[in-house]
C-alpha cells in the first residue's frame, strides 16, 4: 500500500500545468467529410474554376494510364497508379503559390506535374534513370520520397526555417493513411503544432497501405481526429469532390501563411488501381467494392456538374480530351527514347562536397568503367581481325 492509497491520506490537487493548453472542441474535425458536388453549396461554385479543375483532372486521368502502359511496356521500373485519387493530387499543387513548397510522397507524381514538373522528368526516378529527375528548386517540389513519411519533418522544417526568416513560405507535405503509422508522421505533427510551423499535412486515405486495411491500423474515429493530439485543426474532406479538396487546402494554407499554425487534412478517397504494377489486389479487396467506388469517380463528378450547369458543351468536353491525349502522345514518344546516362553522376548531388567513402566509391566505379571499355575495345578489335583474315 502506497501512502496515497491509506485512508486519509493527502491528496493534493495536480498544478495549473496539467490543464489543457487549448480547447479542443475547435479543432475538432466535422463528423462526415466536407463536400461540395452534390449540395446546394454547388451552384455557387466558379465556372471557371469548375473548368479549370476538371481540364486537370482529365489530364491526370490521362497521365496515369500513359504511365501505367509505360510500366507495363518496361520503360518503367514501376508505377504508383493515382487513379482516383487526381483530385487530391491536383487540389495539393493549385492550393499553393508560386513561393510555397510542396512535399510529396511516391505516389504524387502527377501532383508534381500539376505544379510544373516536367512530365518525362517526374517519371525519371521511377525510370531508374536518376536521383529525381528534377531541380526540386525550379518549382518548389522536394523529390519524391520513397520512404513513408520521411517527408514530412523535411516539410516542417522548411516551413519552420522561412517562419524564423521572415519569408511568407507554406509547406504543403502529402503522405497515405499507412505513412501515418509512421514515426516520422507523429514527429513531425508534433514539431509543427509546437513551433507554430506554416505546414498544411494531406493524408490521401485510400483505404489500404499496401493490402493493409485503414481498420487494422489505427482505432481513432478518423485520421483526422489525430490532429487533436498535436493540438492543430484536423479537417474531414470528401478527397473525390475536387472543388471541396482545393477550398479545404486553400484555408489551411492561407490559415497558415497568416500565422495560425499547421493543419491536418484528411481526405477520403480510393486507389482504384494496384498498389504498383508488381501487386495483386485482387486477393486484398472485392470487384464490388471497387466497382463503387467507380461510381464516385472524381473525373465524372466535376463533369457532371459542367453539364448539369450547362458550363461545357460537346465540343469542349472533346477539346479538353484532345489536350489530354497530345499530352500523353508527347509522353509517349519521349519515354520511348534510350536516354544518354552517365554512370558516374551516380555520386553528383549527393552531399555538397563528397565524402571520403563517396571519393573512393567514384574511383572504383571509374576503373570498373574504364576496364570495362578497354574489354569491350578489345572483343571488336579481335571480331575485325579476325573478318580481315
Amino acid at each position: 500500500m502506497t501512502v496515497l492509497e491509506q485512508p486519509g491520506a493527502y491528496r493534493p490537487t495536480p498544478p495549473p500545468a496539467w490543464q489543457p493548453r487549448t480547447d479542443p472542441a475547435p479543432l475538432l474535425p466535422d463528423d462526415e467529410p466536407y463536400r461540395l458536388l452534390g449540395t446546394p453549396a454547388a451552384d455557387a461554385l466558379d465556372p471557371e474554376r469548375l473548368r479549370l479543375l476538371h481540364g486537370h483532372l482529365v489530364r491526370g486521368r490521362r497521365y496515369n494510364t500513359q504511365a501505367t502502359a509505360l510500366t507495363r511496356q518496361g520503360r518503367l521500373a514501376v508505377y504508383p497508379s493515382s487513379t482516383g485519387q487526381e483530385a487530391c493530387e491536383i487540389a495539393a499543387a493549385l492550393a499553393l503559390e508560386d513561393r510555397d513548397w510542396l512535399f510529396p510522397s511516391y505516389r504524387d507524381t502527377l501532383a508534381a506535374v500539376t505544379r510544373g514538373v516536367d512530365p518525362v522528368r517526374a517519371l525519371t526516378l521511377l525510370r531508374g534513370d536518376w536521383h529525381t529527375g528534377y531541380d526540386p528548386h525550379e518549382h518548389r517540389v522536394a523529390p519524391l520520397a520513397t520512404p513513408l513519411a520521411t517527408q514530412l519533418p523535411h516539410a516542417v522544417g522548411l516551413a519552420h526555417a522561412a517562419r524564423l526568416k521572415g519569408d511568407d513560405v507554406v509547406a504543403l507535405a502529402m503522405v497515405g493513411d499507412g505513412g501515418t503509422s509512421e514515426g516520422d508522421f507523429h514527429e513531425a505533427l508534433n514539431f509543427a503544432a509546437v513551433w507554430r510551423a506554416p505546414v498544411v499535412f494531406l493524408v490521401q486515405n485510400n483505404g489500404f497501405a499496401i493490402s493493409v486495411p485503414l481498420s487494422k491500423q489505427t482505432a481513432a474515429p478518423s485520421l483526422a481526429h489525430k490532429a487533436v493530439g498535436y493540438g492543430m485543426p484536423g479537417r474531414l474532406v470528401d478527397g473525390n469532390d475536387a472543388p471541396a479538396v482545393l477550398e479545404v487546402l486553400t484555408e489551411a494554407v492561407r490559415r497558415a501563411r497568416a500565422g495560425g499554425g499547421p493543419t491536418l487534412v484528411e481526405a477520403v478517397t480510393y486507389r482504384l488501381d494496384a498498389h504498383t504494377n508488381a501487386d495483386d489486389a485482387t486477393r486484398y479487396r472485392s470487384d464490388t467494392e471497387v466497382a463503387a467506388w467507380r461510381s464516385h469517380d472524381p473525373v465524372e463528378l466535376v463533369e457532371r456538374e459542367l453539364v448539369r450547369r450547362d458550363l461545357v458543351d460537346a465540343d469542349g468536353l472533346a477539346a479538353v480530351r484532345e489536350a489530354a491525349e497530345r499530352m500523353a502522345a508527347d509522353l509517349r514518344e519521349r519515354m520511348n527514347e534510350d536516354p544518354a546516362l552517365d554512370p558516374m553522376e551516380l555520386f553528383d548531388h549527393v552531399y555538397a562536397r563528397r565524402t571520403a567513402r563517396l571519393r573512393e566509391q567514384a574511383e572504383l566505379l571509374r576503373a570498373e568503367l574504364a576496364a570495362a571499355a578497354a574489354a569491350d575495345g578489345s572483343a571488336h578489335g579481335g571480331e575485325r581481325e579476325g573478318t580481315d583474315r
